[in-house]
């Protein structure tokens, strides 16, 4: 893959020679897809900005908890800490992230966002100082997965004067947190260091074994900015970032038994004793931006990831699971068998052993000008991506054994040679050439109308070789895909607060590496609604329509397709999504000095799968996974100036089915997760003008729901935790 990517690396930077100083791009600090909430609200379509200042009001750490505060936006909790998220956007579906552009400073983070969209890597949120949510026909500028959306997560920016911060946190369950940055600025050069702690001994027990159930993941981060002086003719900067992080964590995908959940929803089986995930994370940034005069400015981004994972996990006990979960003698015998209570041989723990590489160029320019009257801001985007995933998964057997009373695991074997092969034993690789064009025409001072044209060329492979040496292939599949994808936005100012928008697009979200002739997911995506944006108060209702030609589901371990594949894309046939999106927000004034912030969103879904899938696996009527028809979020809290605030969210999640066949009719109590509320208080105060305590209980009246139950058992949510910290500034 070197050769070819220096090869096609030359070619881009030829595209691109106007640039003049090549292979990197933009202002790292200031970079962002959309900017602020007055940046939002001229947008063609439905744009969301979490601040800094948001995120410091309820002291997340968990991503999950913050999606819920955009409307929107869907989630599926998995481990209750948010450390692979599963995230989706307009019923794009949530498994992994999949159907969503991510990025972090604006560049794509996933491991391999074309050839394996399943995004096992997350940023550690809790050192994140913003959040970014687009949906609606601006999305076209980014890529590649444009039905639902994209999210943006700002990093800490290279401060304006030297100055840092330092945050310690600890919580139950032996939690500890700590988050400290440093940086300064002259007028040509800025930098800022920054690192992240994160450790908990987790809040599940495993039955029949001391080891602990929560993980420690660090992060570091550098960034560094070159420019040349603010007064020079033609103003240049230059922006370098790496980071680098690593995760230990003792998670597992097997849940439990609706029985034993109701008994402690906060147990482990014996037989997820041993499960660990590893992983190590490497990325570089290098931006250039040059301004060429008051109209014209081009940027070039150059970006490579690098990311190795070991999750070594217990396979193959979800029908174990489901046998359990039935009436009869083998119901027995497998609860004893899950329990430790009982001998069961064949135990498999499967070393999901996997490396990711990711990288590309991005060439950027952007043009102002006025033609027949009409301002235009003009855009024109060019990148060249590709990816790849590395494949070699031994497995060891191992029998439960009791002994004393106690369960046991007795090595028995580990796959090598010739029985490592097929989807244990493979890689997968995209490449993909991606452009567009954007034009903002301001028509009247009340009527904006943009225009939007994406082009997206991808080619997949995959090889799976026969034994551990690779001398000898398995099988090899390949896809092609080229898409044009046209958008058209408008805003209209009404006067008085008011804004209506609408747009229509065509999004696109193409099949991952594994699979063969498959086509992408394909959706027409309309939306209409209104904006109102008057002094303390802002309010937005928003109706969306998506008409999916195509709907894919990317099959993994966590998200297994209706067939049982675990690799590859299936097509589950034409679908329609239709929901309402609101939010109102004000902030009341009251006596002496007090204000009271609150904000409430609300998210209706409906959709259902129009037309057979080709396989027969999914049918006309069928519902689709992991889509909750509400979900409703409330924020409020009350201030003393800077003195001190206390803050309440109260979020709510409806039941989701866990697969398609959920909704066909008879018992769907294995089929279906909880309806979830729940309550977390926050609240600070000021020490001194530069050090402030906090305090936090999430989940503050221990509600425990089945939240998932893909892909082996039913999983909780996080139980009552509570936290207290300080946050210095220096």
């Amino acid at each position: 893959m070197p050769t070819r990517f220096s090869r096609n690396l030359l070619a881009v930077a030829v595209i691109s020679a106007p640039a003049a100083a090549m292979a990197q791009e933009q202002s790292l600090n200031e970079l962002v897809i959309i900017g602020d909430d007055a940046s939002a609200s001229a947008l063609p379509g439905s744009a969301h900005v979490v601040s800094n200042e948001d995120l410091e009001t309820m002291k997340y750490t968990d991503v999950h908890q913050v999606a819920r505060q955009v409307p929107g936006v869907y989630f599926q909790e998995e481990d209750g800490y948010g450390l692979r998220p599963n995230i989706g956007i307009r019923g794009s579906g949530s498994g992994r992230s999949s159907k969503v552009t991510l990025m972090e400073d604006g560049v794509l983070m996933a491991p391999a966002p074309y050839s394996a969209p399943a995004a096992y890597y997350f940023p550690t949120f809790g050192r994140m100082n913003g959040v970014e949510v687009l949906k609606g026909p601006d999305l076209l500028r980014y890529g590649p997965q444009t039905v639902g959306g994209a999210i943006n997560f700002r990093s800490t920016p290279i401060p304006q004067e030297a100055s840092g911060n330092v945050t310690t946190e600890i919580s139950e369950d032996g939690g500890k947190r700590a988050h400290a940055w440093y940086g300064a600025s002259s007028e040509q050069i800025g930098f800022v260091v920054e690192t992240h702690q994160h450790e908990t001994d987790g809040y599940k027990n495993i039955r029949d074994s001391d080891r602990e159930t929560g993980f420690d993941k660090q992060d570091y981060v550098a960034k560094l900015r070159l420019n040349s002086p603010s007064a020079a003719d033609i103003y240049h900067q230059l922006d370098l970032k790496v980071d680098y992080s690593e995760e230990l964590s003792n998670e597992t995908y097997l849940g439990l038994t609706d029985e034993d959940f109701d008994a402690d929803p906060n147990q482990r089986y014996f037989a997820s004793e041993r499960d660990n995930m590893d992983t190590k994370r490497t990325g570089y940034m290098a931006r250039h931006l040059v301004d060429l005069n008051r109209d014209v400015t081009l940027t070039t981004t150059a970006y490579r990831n690098e990311f190795e994972r070991n999750w070594f996990k217990v396979a193959g006990l979800g029908g174990l699971v489901n046998t359990a979960n039935g009436d009869d003698a083998a119901a027995v015998e497998a609860q004893e068998q899950l329990r430790g209570e009982r001998d069961y041989d064949g135990l498999e723990i499967k070393n999901n052993n996997r490396e990711y590489v990711s990288q590309g160029l991005d060439f950027k320019a952007d043009w102002t000008t006025n033609m027949a009257g009409m301002n235009h801001a003009l855009t024109f985007g060019i990148r060249y991506h590709e990816d790849e995933v590395d494949r070699l998964q031994p497995v060891e057997t191992y029998n439960q054994v009791i002994r004393n009373g106690r369960p046991n695991l007795d090595f028995q074997g580990i796959t090598s040679g010739d029985d490592i092969n097929g989807g244990n034993n493979s890689v997968q690789d995209a490449e993909a050439w991606s452009g567009f064009v954007a034009d903002q025409i301001t028509v009247t001072d009340r009527l904006t109308v943009t225009g939007l044209l994406r082009y997206e060329d991808i080619e997949t492979s995959s090889v799976s070789y026969e034994q551990e040496s690779r001398t000898s292939v398995d099988g090899t599949e390949s896809n092609s895909t080229s898409e044009l994808l046209p958008g058209v936005g408008a805003t209209y100012d009404l006067n008085n607060g008011f804004t209506l928008l609408g747009g229509v697009h065509k999004g696109m979200a193409p099949a991952s590496a594994g699979s063969s002739n498959e086509d992408p997911e394909t959706s027409i995506n309309y939306e209409f609604g209104t904006r109102f944006a008057q002094g303390a108060t802002r309010a937005e209702l928003i109706g969306f329509y998506s008409d999916y030609e195509n709907t894919i589901q990317n099959c993994s371990i966590a998200t297994p397709c209706n067939s049982g594949a675990e690799t590859g894309t299936e097509s589950q046939g034409k679908s329609r999504i239709q929901g309402i999106e609101a939010l109102i927000g004000h902030e009341f004034t009251l006596a002496n000095g007090l204000t009271a912030p609150v904000e409430a969103n609300w998210t209706y879904t409906d959709a259902e799968v129009t037309e057979d899938s080709d396989n027969g696996d999914t049918l006309k009527g069928d519902n689709l996974a992991y889509l909750p028809e509400n979900i409703v979020n409330l924020r409020a809290g009350l201030r003393g100036g800077d003195q001190w605030d206390a803050y309440v969210n109260v979020g709510f999640v409806e039941k989701m089915c866990i697969d398609n066949t959920c909704e066909r009719g008879g018992d769907n109590t294995f089929s279906e997760t909880e309806s979830l509320t729940m309550v977390d208080l926050s609240g600070s105060y000021a020490l001194t003008s530069n050090a402030r305590v906090f305090a936090k209980v999430a989940n503050v009246f221990d509600n425990q729901k089945i939240v998932a139950r893909s892909p082996d058992g039913a999983r909780p949510n996080l139980p009552r935790t509570g936290s207290v910290g300080i946050s210095v500034d220096f």
